[in-house]
C-alpha cells in the first residue's frame, strides 16, 4: 500500500475525526434508531429508515478514516535548506495575470482544504511548487486553463 504524506497536525485531526464519529455520532444514532423504533410499525416508519441511513453512513465513514490512518505517513515539515518548497511549508504566490497574491500550505491529499488555503502536493498547483525556489516563475495547467505564478516567499508554520 503506498503512503500517504500528511503533517503530524492533520494525522491528529484525523484521529479526533474518528473517536467523534465512534464516541459521539454513533451513540447519538443508536438512541434515534431506539427513539424511532419505540413509534411502531416500522415498515412505514421515517424517522427510522433516516436514522438505519445515517448509521450506515457513520460506519462507512468510520471504515473511510480507519483506512486513511492506516495509509498516512506523518512528515514532519522543515525548511529546506537552500530554499525551496517542501512539503508542509507555506508558500505566497502572485498570479502574474490578476496581480493576486495567495498563500497555500502544501499539505497532504486527506488534509486538504482550500477553505483554509491548505492545498494537497499532488494538486496541479502543488505539484508544480514542490522543490521551486522564490522568484520562480511556473506556467501550471489547472482545471480552468493555464495560470503563471511567481513564487513570492517560502516559509514554515510552527506545528498547530
Amino acid at each position: 500500500m503506498e503512503k500517504v504524506p500528511i503533517t503530524r497536525a492533520g494525522f491528529e485531526k484525523l484521529k479526533k475525526d474518528l473517536e467523534h464519529l465512534r464516541n459521539v455520532d454513533l451513540p447519538e444514532n443508536v438512541r434515534d434508531i431506539e427513539v424511532a423504533r419505540a413509534h411502531g410499525d416500522l415498515s412505514e416508519n421515517a424517522e427510522y429508515k433516516s436514522a438505519k441511513e445515517r448509521q450506515a453512513f457513520i460506519h462507512a465513514r468510520i471504515k473511510e478514516v480507519e483506512q486513511n490512518l492506516s495509509a498516512c505517513q506523518v512528515i514532519n515539515a522543515k525548511a529546506a535548506a537552500d530554499g525551496r518548497a517542501v512539503f508542509g511549508c507555506t508558500v505566497a504566490i502572485d498570479d502574474l495575470k490578476s496581480g493576486d497574491t495567495t498563500e497555500y500550505r502544501l499539505v497532504g491529499p486527506f488534509e486538504s482544504d482550500i477553505a483554509e488555503n491548505k492545498i494537497s502536493v499532488t494538486s496541479p498547483i502543488g505539484r508544480a511548487l514542490i522543490g521551486r525556489k522564490i522568484g520562480e516563475q511556473i506556467r501550471v495547467q489547472v482545471p480552468g486553463g493555464v495560470r503563471e505564478i511567481e513564487i513570492a516567499d517560502i516559509f514554515l508554520e510552527p506545528e498547530e
